[in-house]
């Protein structure tokens, strides 16, 4: 019996160790920096402070348990091109990676999709040339531009993250967009709870970035 006892001693250490949540153990690398380089839909027009998608989806990333810092540098009414045109300055060079949401505004005034992708692979190249990694936001050209247009625009994304090995998000505004809930009152904006749902469906492609992230060797 007092083996027994003594037995069940040993074990009482090991029941009264803290239960550590499965988040809290999900991220041991070091802190990393994104950079998320897009438009109005990110910037956070018409949205409180914080209320932005970098600023949630860092919420969200730290709640999981990743270091994280994600900086805004979306710039309302930005174009591919003028996205371009900022990239270095954007983008420092202590970014581990970069989240690109371009393009929304080149579909809405008809930009050529020949130049769209082109500035879009030149963001891209840019970025791998400085061992910054790339996640592609995309997007899908609005209905009223035609068929013929979007036949050329939409596969913009794929292609590139295809080429690239990038991982990609096909449509950022998935589920939100023509949802009049989840859109401000120019239809075109998403709402704070759009955001929220943004953020919800693009979080397990943004998990897998820190996991790649976290696997690099420093």
């Amino acid at each position: 019996m007092k083996q027994v006892f003594a037995s069940l001693a040993l074990l009482v250490p090991v029941f009264l160790l803290p239960v550590i949540p499965v988040s809290a153990q999900v991220n041991t690398c070091e802190p990393k920096k994104i950079v998320v380089l897009g438009d109005s839909l990110v910037a956070g027009y018409g949205l409180a402070p914080g209320e932005a998608f970098p600023e949630k989806l860092q919420e969200m990333l730290v709640e999981n348990g990743y270091s994280v810092e994600i900086v805004n540098a979306g710039v309302s009414g930005d174009t591919s091109t003028a996205g371009l045109a900022r990239l270095d300055w954007s983008v420092g060079d202590d970014a581990d990676a970069v989240i690109v949401e371009l393009g929304a505004n080149d579909a809405l005034r008809g930009i050529s999709p020949q130049l769209t992708g082109d500035n879009l692979e030149a963001i891209v190249s840019r970025l791998k040339e400085r061992d910054i990694e790339v996640v592609l936001a995309g997007m899908l050209a609005p209905p009223n531009m035609g068929s013929a247009y979007a036949d050329k625009f939409n596969p913009i994304y794929p292609d590139l993250a295809g080429e690239y090995d990038l991982l990609l998000y096909p449509f950022f505004l998935d589920g939100v967009a023509a949802n009049e809930a989840l859109n401000q009152d120019d239809g075109m904006h998403p709402t704070a709870d759009g955001v929220k749902l943004i953020v919800e469906r693009f979080f397990p492609l943004a998990e897998a970035m820190m996991k790649s992230l976290c696997t690099q060797p420093s």
